[in-house]
């Protein structure tokens, strides 16, 4: 009689311990993981852009791998007259080349990023040589500055969503890539060039380009008026990020490797 009455209570105890795991919400810890989204990949996202969504036709224009000796202060005399803001996303290399033209271009009021010193492919170096590409950079823009940048952009494009959200804690940029991209790396010819970008840009657009090819300045007088013509308003990227609204939809994070090109 005893024994049975053991062996009832084992059971019912058994019973509930079973339930009470049953209980545990599927998403805890001490589950099985199942397919949802990395912390790394849910923080790329929120750090990483390529457009955003604005009430208005506000555009960011920026110009990668600068500063270059003679066109970066001819696009600078353009922007001045037109009175343009946009954003340079600097190599260090070229920071430490030529100082004055990084001053001269904050002095009028554009923005100045990150775009590493000497333009590796982020997401093929350890986190030490990232860091170091990165921190050299930043350093030598707050030395000629007086102030870090907010931003960077990964040459090519490339940065894995763990090396993503890791700038981001470390550093405290977002990482900026692009909506347009003209391929004016190629020289396709400056009507081309200004084509590809009239055509393509749109309210909240981040337009790639770049002031080391002769080619992309020639064609931005066509570029600006034309979008001028249109209503655009260009901003920093910075301040196009801060006139972000919510999007009925939200976009898709790019892809580690964007382009082929060479931003």
């Amino acid at each position: 009689m005893i024994s049975r009455l053991v062996l009832g209570l084992c059971f019912l105890a058994s019973v509930a311990a079973g339930q009470n795991a049953d209980s545990q919400p599927r998403g805890d810890s001490s589950q099985s993981p199942g397919p949802v989204a990395s912390p790394a990949t849910s923080t790329a996202a929120k750090v990483t852009y390529s457009s955003v969504h604005v009430d208005g036709l506000y555009i960011a224009m920026t110009f990668d791998d600068g500063p270059h000796q003679t066109l970066t202060p001819k696009l600078l005399d353009l922007l001045a007259q037109k009175k343009i803001k946009v954003t340079f996303f600097v190599l260090g290399e070229n920071v430490e080349r030529h100082p004055e033209i990084l001053k001269r271009a904050v002095a009028e009021g554009h923005e100045i990023g990150n775009h590493t010193w000497s333009h590796p492919n982020l997401a093929k170096l350890s986190q030490e040589k990232v860091r170091s590409e990165l921190q050299r950079t930043d350093d030598l823009i707050r030395q000629t500055i007086g102030f870090r940048p907010k931003i960077m952009r990964p040459p090519y494009g490339s940065l894995t969503s763990k090396q993503r959200e890791w700038v981001h804690e470390e550093f405290g940029y977002n990482v900026i890539l692009w909506e347009v991209d003209p391929l004016d790396w190629k020289e396709p010819g400056p009507a081309v060039v200004a084509r590809r970008i009239i055509s393509q840009t749109k309210p909240g657009s981040i337009i790639l380009s770049h002031d080391i090819h002769a080619q992309t300045i020639d064609a931005m007088p066509e570029v600006f008026d034309a979008l001028l013509a249109k209503g655009f308003k260009f901003v920093t990227v910075s301040e196009l990020l801060a006139l972000a609204k919510p999007a009925t939809q939200p976009s898709p994070v790019p892809s580690a490797t964007a382009t082929p090109a060479r931003p």
